[in-house]
């Protein structure tokens, strides 16, 4: 019999907020709410909050999302921290990971499934890719050996080659497409014991060639619209997560109307 929670509670940065996995109401799906909506069908006694805020930092999360994923007692708590602070210079691995054996410990202390992901391979789409490769590789390591030694829950995206295409991302290529948390959500659900339809992790089919010059062109308007904003707000310290709350800050049961099928979600082309 397939497992089951009554309850679901996602920490996280823009990854676990799903951008960019847009819903009709300007807020974002994701893979978090994804793998929710499976657990509601399930049960439907099944409640499922959702913290993560874009831009938060790994110190951000824990001293204003953990306590309060705590203080709802959830059956299942989902922690994913650091891609924000591996992208800056001073990234400090081993306090980073001093911290997440602290977080992981207090979470699993109270009785909860922790569920731990490792980053999807986003790194060929990159400028500096060599440095972003060798902190990406370094920190999932850490994370699956904080997981082993906690007893909780794995789910390894950066080892799954399917997401080195660039249908998986979004165009400001670094967040998942639709395509790309629907995979993430169905390696989540496969890694707690949950069955799920093959065709949720089945490669893309083969994609259409770019030419050289519209590749060209595509990076230049990603490094206008995208990478110079990111540049200035490291400059002003500013971050995208300013003025943005929570989507699912409290424990709630999952309705009718915000339950979609798993696999909706057009894949973008390009």
């Amino acid at each position: 019999m397939p497992r089951q929670f009554n309850s679901f509670v996602a920490v996280g940065d823009s990854f676990t907020e799903g951008m960019v996995d847009p819903r009709g109401d300007g807020t974002f799906r994701g893979w978090a709410d994804r793998v929710a909506e499976v657990l509601a069908a399930q049960n439907p006694d099944f409640r499922y909050a959702n913290l993560a805020v874009r831009g938060r930092l790994f110190k951000d999360i824990v001293n204003q999302q953990v306590p309060a994923a705590i203080s709802m007692r959830p059956e299942l708590i989902s922690f994913v921290a650091g891609g924000n602070d591996a992208l800056r210079p001073g990234f400090d691995l081993p306090k980073i990971s001093r911290r997440l054996d602290w977080v992981v410990g207090r979470l699993s202390d109270t009785g909860a499934t922790v569920l731990l992901l490792t980053a999807a391979d986003v790194t060929f789409l990159l400028p500096a890719r060599r440095v972003i490769e060798e902190r990406a590789e370094a920190y999932n390591d850490v994370i699956r050996q904080t997981a082993a030694r906690h007893g909780a829950v794995l789910a390894d995206l950066w080892r799954d080659r399917g997401f080195v295409d660039r249908r998986m991302w979004g165009s400001d290529r670094l967040h998942l497409s639709p395509a790309g948390h629907r995979r993430a959500a169905g390696r989540v659900l496969a890694a707690l014991g949950i069955p799920v339809d093959d065709a949720l992790v089945a490669d893309l089919p083969p994609a259409t060639a770019r030419p050289w010059l519209r590749a060209r062109s595509e990076d230049l308007r990603w490094a206008g619209r995208y990478f110079a904003p990111w540049v200035r707000r490291r400059l002003t310290g500013r971050s995208s997560g300013d003025g943005i709350t929570a989507k699912r800050p409290t424990l709630d049961r999952m309705t009718a109307a915000s339950t979609e099928d798993l696999d909706g979600g057009a894949t973008t082309q390009r």
